[in-house]
């Protein structure tokens, strides 16, 4: 007679991969799932699916070690907490101890509010290692001999997994964009994505009604799309580099993997702000606090901890938000624009 339970034939190892394989709801709108709840048992994002499943193999090696007798998901759970711990003593950074909880987390199915759910420490703007400073794999970078590629990714803010897919066609100018939202609005109907297309190409021609050229970020972060404006001196460079190049082809047939993409980014946010923000002291004040009865300014941004008091123009971190692919103005503030 074999066994009633077939799962305890499967090792842990594969009993995390197959309920994470499960989850898998790419391409399918989050926003829709979160309206009914649905969104807590899914991942939306190849690259979060990824993230997530190695955080859990580190998890489940620790437990082959320190729990050999732990053999399905449902026993391994209460050792969740634990393992955390055990990573915060390992020195390991507050980002790294979200990411890892919310993997486990997902795994699990513990909820935000769940009374055991662990707490990590809070993440600190001045904690961030990532793009801060010189690193090892910079002395293995040459910016010399990627002066070209720096410069396009300081005028056009891509990420690494759109650069390195990023073809000629790509390349949208204005006239473009409205003879486009011009072909889409005399339809009678739209799919899902042609609406998605059509908002974002919208939503680029409103934003930033003063730039000529843009660039089309196909699939970047949880499969979204956007356009983003080529900005710069060197932006009638970029523009040349893509008319050059095939509708089809890549733009950039390698990326150096040692290349800090993410500091270029930052650049290029820092510069689009830059061209928009106005001066503090210009910035109205058109909103009365009810308690004081005082005026303040409520497009006016003021960080806080280690850049406290610092004070930045609300309008023009949206427009570098949109630009960047992000929604949080905290986001734009504490990873991107600098030296303001």
């Amino acid at each position: 007679m074999g066994r009633k339970n077939k799962q305890y034939r499967k090792d842990l190892h594969q009993q995390a991969y197959e309920r994470l394989k499960g989850m898998q709801a790419f391409g399918q709108s989050k926003a829709q799932a979160k309206q009914d709840g649905s969104d807590r048992d899914k991942i939306y994002s190849f690259s979060t699916y990824q993230t997530y499943w190695k955080h859990i193999k580190y998890f489940l090696r620790w437990l082959q070690i320190a729990h050999p007798e732990c053999r399905t998901l449902k026993a391994a759970k209460k050792y969740v907490n634990e393992w955390l711990q055990i990573r915060i003593e390992q020195g390991l950074s507050a980002r790294t101890i979200h990411t890892e909880t919310a993997a486990l987390c997902k795994l699990f199915q513990i909820p935000p509010d769940g009374p055991k759910r662990f707490q990590p420490p809070q993440r600190h703007r001045e904690d961030i290692k990532r793009s801060r400073g010189d690193a090892v794999r910079d002395k293995h970078f040459s910016a010399k001999n990627n002066d070209e590629l720096i410069k396009f990714v300081c005028a056009t803010g891509t990420r690494r997994n759109v650069l390195e897919r990023l073809e000629g066609r790509d390349l949208w100018s204005r006239e473009q964009m409205i003879v486009e939202v011009a072909k889409l609005m005399a339809k009678s109907s739209l799919t899902e994505n042609e609406r998605r297309h059509l908002e974002s190409v919208r939503d680029a021609l409103e934003i930033f009604p003063d730039q000529a050229y843009f660039v089309h970020h196909r699939r970047d972060k949880n499969g979204k799309s956007r356009f983003a404006p080529i900005i710069g001196p060197n932006a009638s460079q970029v523009v040349e580099r893509m008319r050059n190049t095939g509708a089809d082809e890549q733009v950039w047939k390698y990326i150096p993997g040692a290349m800090d993409v993410h500091s270029y980014r930052a650049e290029y946010a820092t510069d689009l702000y830059k061209l928009y923000a106005r001066e503090i002291k210009d910035i109205p004040y058109d909103r009365v606090n009810q308690g004081t009865g005082r005026g303040y300014q409520s497009d006016v941004y003021v960080c806080r901890k280690d850049e406290a008091r610092k004070k930045l123009d609300k309008a023009a971190m949206r427009k570098c938000s949109k630009a960047l692919g992000h929604n949080r103005l905290n986001v734009v503030a504490d990873n991107y624009i600098r030296g303001i």
